[in-house]
């Protein structure tokens, strides 16, 4: 999938003269705390609300309020993950979405990304997930996908987390199965630490390593 694909019309860009209430209106009004600001047509960069408060005459139009102003954005045929990775690495509510010239296409918003990852196949499909902990060299796609398949199943999705002050890695597996329990017994024969298990039949240990996960993911 494409960024231009993920384009969405509920979020309208600011132009230059518009005034930083409007701004801070438009961002309350669409859930955003991002907005991208152009300039005759042209994208000139993206307005945070942290920035805004940061002034005391929020009357004054985007033009006399900033000098310069960021400018993270992605192509149109840029992947998916490419957005996922600005909107992290920027930490973006809004990614505004450019053509090969840098004409201004639109934009799309971190809510509306994640709600078409959720339509996917890998993800809408039923399944189980587990979570593996593992140092960065042991891992192999090959091994964890002959234990999966071992067990009469098969991967539906694969994803990765590391951590710079760490040689350890999360991969997160999605399996066609909700009883992973034959699953998790070969992995650990294989002296595999399964650190999370979503499936059928657990309950606190499970939902507490959600509600974690969320928080973590919310505070970025």
């Amino acid at each position: 999938m494409r960024a231009i694909d993920l384009i969405t019309d509920e979020i309208p860009p600011l132009i230059h003269t518009d005034s930083g209430d409007k701004a801070l209106n438009w961002m309350e009004e669409f859930k955003v705390s991002h907005l991208p600001v152009l300039k005759n047509g042209n994208f000139v960069g993206l307005v945070s609300e942290s920035d805004i408060l940061d002034h005391l005459n929020l009357e004054e139009n985007l033009d006399q309020l900033f000098q310069h102003l960021p400018r993270p954005y992605v192509l149109g045929q840029a992947h998916v993950y490419d957005v996922i990775a600005k909107m992290a690495e920027f930490k973006l509510s809004v990614v505004p979405i450019l053509d090969q010239q840098e004409n201004y296409l639109g934009c799309c918003s971190v809510y509306h990304v994640m709600t078409v990852l959720a339509n996917t196949g890998s993800i809408k499909e039923n399944g189980g997930i587990l979570v593996l902990e593992m140092n960065a060299s042991d891992y192999s796609l090959s091994q964890i996908a002959q234990i999966v398949e071992s067990n009469n199943a098969r991967i539906l999705s694969v994803f990765m987390t590391t951590n710079q002050d760490s040689t350890k890695m999360d991969v997160t597996v999605k399996i066609n199965k909700v009883d992973l329990t034959s699953i998790i017994r070969t992995f650990e024969r294989y002296d595999y630490h399964v650190k999370a298990s979503f499936q059928n039949g657990h309950g606190d240990e499970d939902m507490q390593w959600r509600y974690d996960t969320l928080m973590q993911y919310l505070k970025l």
